[in-house]
């Protein structure tokens, strides 16, 4: 199904306005109305035609993150300078005179703000067929970020698609769809709108941020570290600044832990000799250098001898 979704016009008939309606074969003429009717859809599948944007509705499931960008503006440049060359698809609408979108949203965006008529592909698909189509013609043209697909997945099994429809549509094996709402579903989508679609960050890194989920509150997290960046930063570079603003809180938290008792150590006049640190997983003894440089450099050359000492006084001592 979806070779024959994508299957082009011939050459010639990719003009700007829909070709002559060849003659029907004497055999559609013969038959009945609902023959008629075939052989038209027949030539309306292959026909390109300008469209006015406005009788285009933007149905269907968000595929992207970003629709209104600088790069809407940069594609509006280009159809100004070069024109259209390729067209979007639309499929007929309910409504008389109508369409809806199936793939293209982009560039529909783009000439919607150069105005004028938009080149469109005309389909009468069903709605399984319309997400296929929608897919991979993106999966070709602009490869979808990890956490577009995931937030895409989402919104398909929301939807109701079956399983094999959302794993034809993306060009995913039924082990990938898994791996991408297993992450989605532990990150809030507030911030997943917040970073962005961060092109070039892969599953590995949205699992390792997802992992944070459990302990901090991201979004909030998230605000705060953005807000510090200037407006030009790209999505990635959003992201890696909510991961490290993340760890940095983590790191904060263990620093915190109310679990470990500190005690510093003096020397016999009181001067500050070194710090214990102890809680349910070890012992540590911390001395400064700045406070005891030569004693530092002493217990460094010694320490190996002098635990060693230490272990056999407690031994003697316990029994």
């Amino acid at each position: 199904m979806g070779r024959n979704i994508f299957n082009q016009p011939p050459k010639d008939e990719e003009t700007t306005s829909a070709p002559s309606p060849a003659p029907l074969r004497a055999s559609k003429l013969a038959g009945s109305v609902g023959g008629l009717r075939e052989s038209l859809r027949e030539i309306t599948a292959n026909s390109i035609r300008d469209i006015d944007p406005d009788r285009i509705d933007m149905d269907g499931l968000r595929d992207r993150l970003v629709l209104e960008d600088s790069s809407i503006d940069e594609l509006s440049e280009s159809i100004r300078a070069h024109g259209q060359h390729v067209p979007i698809m639309v499929r007929p609408s309910d409504q008389p005179d109508r369409y809806r979108i199936v793939y293209g949203r982009r560039r529909l965006a783009a000439i919607r703000k150069l105005g004028g008529t938009v080149k469109a592909i005309v389909r009468t698909l069903d709605d399984d067929a319309s997400l296929i189509a929608q897919g991979q013609e993106n999966n070709l043209r602009l490869d979808p970020s990890f956490i577009e697909k995931a937030l895409f997945i989402r919104e398909m099994q929301a939807a109701g698609y079956k399983p094999a429809v959302i794993q034809d549509a993306l060009g995913l094996t039924r082990q990938g769809v898994s791996n991408h709402r297993v992450i989605i579903e532990q990150l809030p989508e507030e911030l997943v709108r917040l970073i962005g679609p961060a092109h070039g960050i892969g599953r590995r890194q949205w699992a390792d941020l997802a992992a944070f989920s459990e302990k901090l509150p991201l979004v909030e997290i998230a605000r705060e570290a953005l807000a510090d960046l200037p407006d030009t930063s790209s999505s990635a570079d959003r992201f890696h600044a909510v991961q490290t603003a993340c760890t940095t809180r983590t790191r904060a938290a263990t620093n915190r832990n109310p679990d470990v008792l500190t005690t510093m150590i003096s020397d016999m006049n009181g001067a500050p000799l070194a710090k214990l640190a102890v809680d349910s997983k070890a012992v540590a003894i911390k001395i400064m250098r700045k406070d005891n440089p030569e004693f530092s450099q002493w217990l460094e050359q010694h320490a190996e001898t002098a635990l060693q000492h230490l272990f056999e006084q407690w031994r003697n001592e316990s029994g």
